[in-house]
Protein backbone atom coordinates (compact mmCIF):
# COMPACT_ATOMS: atom_id res chain seq x y z
CA UNK A 1 0.00 0.00 0.00
CA UNK A 2 1.98 3.09 -0.91
CA UNK A 3 1.15 6.74 1.04
CA UNK A 4 -1.44 8.04 -0.75
CA UNK A 5 -3.68 5.30 -0.18
CA UNK A 6 -2.69 4.56 3.82
CA UNK A 7 -3.31 8.26 4.16
CA UNK A 8 -6.59 8.29 2.23
CA UNK A 9 -7.66 5.45 4.49
CA UNK A 10 -7.21 6.92 7.62
CA UNK A 11 -9.11 9.98 6.67
CA UNK A 12 -12.15 7.54 5.52
CA UNK A 13 -11.77 6.06 9.02
CA UNK A 14 -11.30 8.91 10.86
CA UNK A 15 -14.02 10.10 9.26
CA UNK A 16 -16.37 7.23 10.02
CA UNK A 17 -15.24 7.38 13.52
CA UNK A 18 -16.84 11.04 13.77
CA UNK A 19 -19.85 10.16 11.86
CA UNK A 20 -20.51 7.18 14.55
CA UNK A 21 -19.85 9.46 17.47
CA UNK A 22 -21.93 12.10 16.14
CA UNK A 23 -25.01 9.48 15.51
CA UNK A 24 -24.51 7.95 18.56
CA UNK A 25 -25.80 10.84 20.89
CA UNK A 26 -27.91 12.02 18.43
CA UNK A 27 -30.00 8.64 18.54
CA UNK A 28 -30.08 8.91 22.27
CA UNK A 29 -31.19 12.03 22.18
CA UNK A 30 -33.80 11.41 19.73
CA UNK A 31 -35.46 8.80 21.85
CA UNK A 32 -34.77 10.68 25.28
CA UNK A 33 -38.30 10.15 26.00
CA UNK A 34 -38.48 6.30 26.12
CA UNK A 35 -37.77 5.47 29.54
CA UNK A 36 -36.66 2.03 29.96
CA UNK A 37 -38.68 0.37 32.82
CA UNK A 38 -41.89 2.75 31.95
CA UNK A 39 -41.01 1.52 27.97
CA UNK A 40 -41.48 -2.31 29.15
CA UNK A 41 -44.76 -1.88 31.35
CA UNK A 42 -45.92 -0.03 28.36
CA UNK A 43 -45.19 -2.94 25.67
CA UNK A 44 -46.70 -5.45 28.22
CA UNK A 45 -49.87 -4.11 28.49
CA UNK A 46 -49.34 -3.59 24.23
CA UNK A 47 -52.25 -1.03 23.22
CA UNK A 48 -52.64 2.90 24.04
CA UNK A 49 -56.37 4.31 23.18
CA UNK A 50 -55.80 8.71 22.44
CA UNK A 51 -58.38 10.52 22.62
CA UNK A 52 -57.84 13.68 20.22
CA UNK A 53 -58.63 16.34 18.13
CA UNK A 54 -55.69 16.57 15.69
CA UNK A 55 -56.73 16.18 12.40
CA UNK A 56 -55.40 12.52 11.21
CA UNK A 57 -52.74 13.97 8.70
CA UNK A 58 -50.81 15.18 11.56
CA UNK A 59 -51.87 12.41 14.42
CA UNK A 60 -51.36 9.21 12.57
CA UNK A 61 -47.80 9.78 11.68
CA UNK A 62 -47.12 10.86 14.89
CA UNK A 63 -48.01 8.03 16.68
CA UNK A 64 -46.67 5.86 14.43
CA UNK A 65 -43.43 6.98 15.65
CA UNK A 66 -44.58 5.96 18.98
CA UNK A 67 -45.58 2.80 18.06
CA UNK A 68 -42.38 2.04 16.28
CA UNK A 69 -40.22 3.18 19.29
CA UNK A 70 -41.92 0.91 21.85
CA UNK A 71 -44.11 -1.87 20.37
CA UNK A 72 -47.10 -0.93 21.56
CA UNK A 73 -50.49 -0.31 19.30
CA UNK A 74 -52.13 3.14 19.09
CA UNK A 75 -55.58 3.81 18.59
CA UNK A 76 -56.06 6.93 17.88
CA UNK A 77 -60.43 8.31 17.75
CA UNK A 78 -60.62 11.67 16.46
CA UNK A 79 -63.82 13.84 17.50
CA UNK A 80 -64.39 17.86 18.18
CA UNK A 81 -63.27 19.29 21.77
CA UNK A 82 -67.04 19.22 22.49
CA UNK A 83 -67.64 15.60 21.16
CA UNK A 84 -64.53 14.65 23.42
CA UNK A 85 -65.66 16.34 26.27
CA UNK A 86 -69.01 14.95 25.85
CA UNK A 87 -67.65 11.67 25.54
CA UNK A 88 -65.02 11.56 28.43
CA UNK A 89 -68.07 12.56 31.00
CA UNK A 90 -70.61 10.28 29.83
CA UNK A 91 -67.41 7.10 29.88
CA UNK A 92 -66.00 8.24 33.35
CA UNK A 93 -69.15 8.96 35.31
CA UNK A 94 -70.20 5.00 34.08
CA UNK A 95 -66.54 3.74 35.31
CA UNK A 96 -65.29 2.73 31.87
CA UNK A 97 -62.24 2.44 31.45
CA UNK A 98 -61.93 2.97 27.63
CA UNK A 99 -59.40 5.95 26.86
CA UNK A 100 -55.89 5.98 27.93
CA UNK A 101 -54.81 9.88 27.16
CA UNK A 102 -56.26 13.19 25.98
CA UNK A 103 -54.51 15.39 23.61
CA UNK A 104 -56.25 18.36 22.69
CA UNK A 105 -57.13 22.14 23.86
CA UNK A 106 -60.33 21.29 26.55
CA UNK A 107 -58.20 18.83 28.56
CA UNK A 108 -57.45 21.39 31.72
CA UNK A 109 -61.51 22.08 32.08
CA UNK A 110 -61.82 18.31 32.20
CA UNK A 111 -62.79 17.44 36.15
CA UNK A 112 -59.85 16.94 38.07
CA UNK A 113 -61.17 13.48 39.57
CA UNK A 114 -60.63 12.36 35.49
CA UNK A 115 -57.12 12.96 35.34
CA UNK A 116 -54.34 11.31 37.27
CA UNK A 117 -51.58 13.10 38.28
CA UNK A 118 -48.47 12.54 36.30
CA UNK A 119 -44.51 13.37 36.68
CA UNK A 120 -43.43 13.41 33.37
CA UNK A 121 -39.69 13.78 32.54
CA UNK A 122 -39.58 15.59 29.44
CA UNK A 123 -42.04 18.11 30.94
CA UNK A 124 -39.01 19.86 32.72
CA UNK A 125 -38.40 21.16 29.03
CA UNK A 126 -41.60 23.24 28.27
CA UNK A 127 -42.05 27.08 28.93
CA UNK A 128 -43.18 27.28 32.56
CA UNK A 129 -47.15 28.25 31.78
CA UNK A 130 -47.75 25.00 29.68
CA UNK A 131 -46.98 22.77 33.40
CA UNK A 132 -50.53 22.54 35.25
CA UNK A 133 -49.17 22.82 39.20
CA UNK A 134 -51.51 19.94 40.24
CA UNK A 135 -49.46 17.76 37.62
CA UNK A 136 -53.11 16.48 35.84
CA UNK A 137 -52.30 18.27 32.36
CA UNK A 138 -49.26 19.58 30.24
CA UNK A 139 -49.32 21.42 27.11
CA UNK A 140 -47.62 19.75 24.12
CA UNK A 141 -48.06 22.25 21.15
CA UNK A 142 -49.14 26.15 21.70
CA UNK A 143 -52.00 27.59 19.77
CA UNK A 144 -51.64 31.09 19.22
CA UNK A 145 -54.04 32.93 18.36
CA UNK A 146 -54.29 35.14 15.44
CA UNK A 147 -56.73 36.54 12.37
CA UNK A 148 -55.70 34.85 8.82
CA UNK A 149 -57.12 36.17 5.43
CA UNK A 150 -56.67 34.63 1.90
CA UNK A 151 -54.35 36.81 -0.17
CA UNK A 152 -56.61 36.47 -2.92
CA UNK A 153 -59.53 38.93 -1.78
CA UNK A 154 -57.43 41.32 1.39
CA UNK A 155 -54.05 42.80 0.56
CA UNK A 156 -51.68 43.16 3.18
CA UNK A 157 -51.44 46.58 3.35
CA UNK A 158 -55.39 46.87 4.14
CA UNK A 159 -54.87 44.31 7.00
CA UNK A 160 -56.40 45.93 10.69
CA UNK A 161 -52.92 46.82 13.24
CA UNK A 162 -55.49 46.96 16.34
CA UNK A 163 -59.04 45.13 16.62
CA UNK A 164 -60.72 48.56 16.77
CA UNK A 165 -59.58 48.74 12.86
CA UNK A 166 -62.02 45.79 12.09
CA UNK A 167 -65.33 47.72 12.17
CA UNK A 168 -64.11 50.29 9.42
CA UNK A 169 -63.73 47.60 7.04
CA UNK A 170 -67.43 46.85 6.17
CA UNK A 171 -66.75 46.19 2.61
CA UNK A 172 -65.98 42.71 5.02
CA UNK A 173 -68.91 42.60 6.02
CA UNK A 174 -70.62 38.80 5.61
CA UNK A 175 -66.74 37.70 4.73
CA UNK A 176 -65.35 37.31 7.53
CA UNK A 177 -65.74 34.24 10.12
CA UNK A 178 -64.86 32.74 13.59
CA UNK A 179 -65.07 29.71 15.34
CA UNK A 180 -68.78 29.46 17.57
CA UNK A 181 -65.89 28.34 20.30
CA UNK A 182 -63.28 31.19 21.09
CA UNK A 183 -63.96 32.06 24.56
CA UNK A 184 -60.53 32.18 25.10
CA UNK A 185 -59.77 34.62 22.78
CA UNK A 186 -63.25 36.90 24.14
CA UNK A 187 -61.47 36.12 27.42
CA UNK A 188 -58.31 37.78 26.14
CA UNK A 189 -59.31 40.72 24.80
CA UNK A 190 -61.18 41.71 27.75
CA UNK A 191 -58.12 40.91 30.02
CA UNK A 192 -56.32 43.24 27.73
CA UNK A 193 -58.95 46.36 27.06
CA UNK A 194 -60.78 45.44 30.27
CA UNK A 195 -64.20 43.88 30.27
CA UNK A 196 -66.30 46.37 29.41
CA UNK A 197 -64.19 47.95 26.92
CA UNK A 198 -63.53 44.31 25.34
CA UNK A 199 -66.55 43.85 25.09
CA UNK A 200 -67.84 47.11 23.73
CA UNK A 201 -65.16 46.87 20.96
CA UNK A 202 -66.09 42.87 19.86
CA UNK A 203 -70.04 44.54 19.91
CA UNK A 204 -68.98 47.04 17.27
CA UNK A 205 -67.20 44.45 14.95
CA UNK A 206 -70.26 42.04 15.21
CA UNK A 207 -72.30 44.96 14.04
CA UNK A 208 -70.32 46.50 11.69
CA UNK A 209 -68.94 43.09 9.88
CA UNK A 210 -71.47 40.20 10.86
CA UNK A 211 -69.39 37.74 11.27
CA UNK A 212 -70.19 34.43 9.91
CA UNK A 213 -70.33 31.64 13.25
CA UNK A 214 -68.52 28.45 11.64
CA UNK A 215 -68.31 25.15 13.23
CA UNK A 216 -63.99 23.75 13.72
CA UNK A 217 -61.19 25.93 13.69
CA UNK A 218 -59.39 23.41 10.91
CA UNK A 219 -62.55 23.83 8.95
CA UNK A 220 -62.58 27.51 9.02
CA UNK A 221 -58.82 27.82 8.00
CA UNK A 222 -59.41 25.71 5.00
CA UNK A 223 -62.87 27.93 4.45
CA UNK A 224 -60.14 31.02 4.25
CA UNK A 225 -57.92 29.25 2.23
CA UNK A 226 -60.16 28.12 -0.30
CA UNK A 227 -61.94 31.82 -0.45
CA UNK A 228 -65.25 30.77 1.14
CA UNK A 229 -64.65 33.35 3.34
CA UNK A 230 -61.98 36.29 2.85
CA UNK A 231 -60.67 36.87 6.86
CA UNK A 232 -60.84 35.07 10.29
CA UNK A 233 -61.11 37.31 12.88
CA UNK A 234 -59.73 34.62 14.91
CA UNK A 235 -57.90 31.31 14.64
CA UNK A 236 -55.43 29.43 15.61
CA UNK A 237 -52.24 30.00 14.22
CA UNK A 238 -50.88 26.27 13.79
CA UNK A 239 -54.28 25.74 11.29
CA UNK A 240 -53.27 28.70 9.29
CA UNK A 241 -49.84 27.52 8.70
CA UNK A 242 -51.12 23.91 7.72
CA UNK A 243 -53.29 25.07 5.55
CA UNK A 244 -50.23 27.72 4.16
CA UNK A 245 -48.07 24.74 3.57
CA UNK A 246 -50.70 22.80 1.32
CA UNK A 247 -50.42 25.63 -0.90
CA UNK A 248 -53.02 27.73 -0.30
CA UNK A 249 -53.54 31.57 -0.68
CA UNK A 250 -53.69 32.34 2.75
CA UNK A 251 -51.94 33.76 5.93
CA UNK A 252 -51.71 35.68 9.03
CA UNK A 253 -50.94 38.58 10.90
CA UNK A 254 -50.35 39.29 14.30
CA UNK A 255 -52.80 41.62 16.97
CA UNK A 256 -52.05 42.34 20.42
CA UNK A 257 -53.47 40.66 22.56
CA UNK A 258 -52.05 37.55 21.14
CA UNK A 259 -54.12 34.70 22.96
CA UNK A 260 -52.60 31.59 23.81
CA UNK A 261 -53.91 27.98 24.64
CA UNK A 262 -52.28 24.65 24.66
CA UNK A 263 -53.18 21.25 22.92
CA UNK A 264 -52.82 19.81 26.42
CA UNK A 265 -52.29 15.79 26.93
CA UNK A 266 -53.75 14.48 30.47
CA UNK A 267 -54.36 10.45 31.89
CA UNK A 268 -57.16 9.26 32.92
CA UNK A 269 -57.43 8.06 35.71
CA UNK A 270 -59.50 5.07 34.55
CA UNK A 271 -56.76 4.62 31.93
CA UNK A 272 -56.69 0.87 30.80
CA UNK A 273 -53.12 1.15 29.85
CA UNK A 274 -51.71 3.32 32.64
CA UNK A 275 -48.29 2.84 31.74
CA UNK A 276 -48.27 3.40 28.00
CA UNK A 277 -50.29 5.95 29.18
CA UNK A 278 -47.21 7.93 31.10
CA UNK A 279 -45.33 7.04 28.14
CA UNK A 280 -47.47 8.44 25.65
CA UNK A 281 -47.42 11.56 27.82
CA UNK A 282 -43.63 11.73 28.21
CA UNK A 283 -43.35 11.91 24.22
CA UNK A 284 -45.50 14.16 23.06
CA UNK A 285 -43.61 16.57 25.19
CA UNK A 286 -40.51 15.41 24.00
CA UNK A 287 -38.30 17.39 21.83
CA UNK A 288 -38.81 14.55 19.26
CA UNK A 289 -42.72 14.82 19.73
CA UNK A 290 -42.74 18.79 19.03
CA UNK A 291 -39.95 18.52 16.84
CA UNK A 292 -41.68 16.02 14.35
CA UNK A 293 -45.16 18.21 15.56
CA UNK A 294 -43.71 21.39 13.76
CA UNK A 295 -43.74 19.85 9.90
CA UNK A 296 -47.47 20.54 9.93
CA UNK A 297 -46.84 23.94 11.24
CA UNK A 298 -47.97 23.26 14.82
CA UNK A 299 -46.20 25.65 17.38
CA UNK A 300 -44.07 24.48 20.23
CA UNK A 301 -44.56 24.71 23.78
CA UNK A 302 -40.71 24.12 24.41
CA UNK A 303 -38.40 27.03 23.66
CA UNK A 304 -35.57 24.37 22.22
CA UNK A 305 -37.50 23.74 19.34
CA UNK A 306 -37.97 26.04 16.71
CA UNK A 307 -41.04 27.20 14.79
CA UNK A 308 -41.96 26.32 11.41
CA UNK A 309 -41.16 28.57 9.69
CA UNK A 310 -38.24 30.08 12.15
CA UNK A 311 -39.67 33.76 11.89
CA UNK A 312 -42.84 32.88 13.26
CA UNK A 313 -41.33 32.17 16.35
CA UNK A 314 -39.48 35.87 15.79
CA UNK A 315 -42.92 37.60 15.57
CA UNK A 316 -44.30 36.25 18.54
CA UNK A 317 -41.46 37.56 20.88
CA UNK A 318 -42.49 41.07 19.60
CA UNK A 319 -46.06 40.63 20.82
CA UNK A 320 -48.24 41.00 24.22
CA UNK A 321 -48.62 36.79 24.37
CA UNK A 322 -51.92 36.12 26.96
CA UNK A 323 -51.77 32.38 27.98
CA UNK A 324 -55.62 31.37 28.97
CA UNK A 325 -56.06 28.45 30.79
CA UNK A 326 -60.00 27.72 31.23
CA UNK A 327 -60.94 25.58 34.37
CA UNK A 328 -64.69 24.11 33.20
CA UNK A 329 -66.48 26.77 34.74
CA UNK A 330 -64.23 29.37 33.62
CA UNK A 331 -65.75 27.78 29.91
CA UNK A 332 -68.89 28.41 30.84
CA UNK A 333 -68.85 31.62 31.85
CA UNK A 334 -66.73 32.96 29.03
CA UNK A 335 -69.16 31.01 26.20
CA UNK A 336 -72.00 32.39 27.84
CA UNK A 337 -70.55 35.80 26.95
CA UNK A 338 -69.31 35.18 23.46
CA UNK A 339 -72.78 33.38 22.74
CA UNK A 340 -74.68 36.88 23.91
CA UNK A 341 -72.37 39.16 22.08
CA UNK A 342 -72.15 36.99 18.42
CA UNK A 343 -76.13 36.97 18.83
CA UNK A 344 -75.97 33.22 19.20
CA UNK A 345 -78.99 32.13 22.03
Amino acid sequence: MNGRNATALKCLGAAIAIALAAGSPAHAQEHSWLLPDLANAAKAEGALTVYGSMNEQEALPLWKLFEDATGVKVSYVRSSDTQIMAKVAIENRAGQHTWDIAFTTTVPQLPSAYLAQFDPPEAKGLMAEARDPNRRWYGGYANYNAPAYNTNFVHKADLPKTYEEFAAHKEWAGKIAIDDTDDEWLAAICAFYGDARGQALVKSIVAALDPVITDGHLALARSVGSGEYWLALNNYLPLTLNVKMSGAPTDFWLIEPVPLIFGSVGVNTLAPHPNAAKLAGNFVLSQEGETFMTRKGRLPTRPDVTTNPPEVGEMLKERKIMPVVFSGDDQRKWQKTYNELFGRH
